[in-house]
Parts: structure tokens; sequence; C-alpha cells
């Protein structure tokens, strides 16, 4: 691959990562038009392409904001609308999209449920086994 070819989008490496850069709003870079805040994919040795995060992304607390929007679309109303057993359902579905990894997440699924961190800990105990 030349340096000023577009990354070759069927490699397996990043035929691999296309879904976890459109969830996190990454873009392929040519190598050639990488730049330092870029993070370099390497594979045996040869860099395949850049992934660039845009700056509302490069945030974990955008990343937990955008989950809550996509919930809060999803039932089509503001998550502290919704009543209790929705509530639960919403933890859930952010449970599983990965919103709880971000650092202070209960606090901010709290705010945004119009609940206490107590009661997400609560809705998330029930949603587990």
């Amino acid at each position: 691959m030349s340096e000023r070819a577009a990354p070759d989008v069927t490699h397996p490496v990043l035929v691999t990562l296309a879904p976890l850069l459109e969830r996190v709003g990454g873009t392929l870079i040519p190598v050639a038009d990488c730049l330092p805040d870029d993070v370099p994919l390497v594979w045996e040795g040869a860099t395949l392409a850049g992934v660039r995060l845009s700056a509302a992304d490069a945030e974990p607390a955008d990343g937990i904001r955008r989950l809550l929007s996509e919930v809060a679309a999803e039932f089509g109303t503001a998550l502290a609308d919704l009543p209790r057993a929705e509530k639960q359902v919403a933890v859930r579905l952010l449970e599983e999209r990965g919103a709880f990894s971000y650092r202070k997440s209960a606090e901010t699924v709290a705010e945004a449920l119009g609940v206490t961190r107590f009661t997400v800990y609560n809705y998330l105990n029930r949603t587990r086994p």
C-alpha cells in the first residue's frame, strides 16, 4: 500500500475494527495524513492506517451522553420522564452498551434518570442474575 493511498478497508484488521470505529465516531485516515493525535493501526510491522477520533467523541463524558441520548430516543422521551419499570429497562440497555465502563457513570445515569446513584445500583442488581 502506498503511503498516500486510502486505507484498504477490505484488510481483515480494518474490517474487524469498522463497527467499533462507527460506534465511537472514529475515522480511518491514510498513513500520510495522520496527525500526532491520531492512533496508528499497525499490523505485522506495517501501519495500515490511522484512526482519528472527533473532538466530541474523544471525551468519555461525551460517550456516555451519546449512549443516554440513544436510549432516550428509543423510548421517545426524556429518561427522567419514564416510569420506574422503563427506567429499569433503560439501565439494562445502558449496561449492555457499556455505559457503566465510564468513570462516574452511575452519577451521570442517575442524573439523567432523575433518581439517586443508589437507585441506579439497585436497578443494575435487579438486571443481573
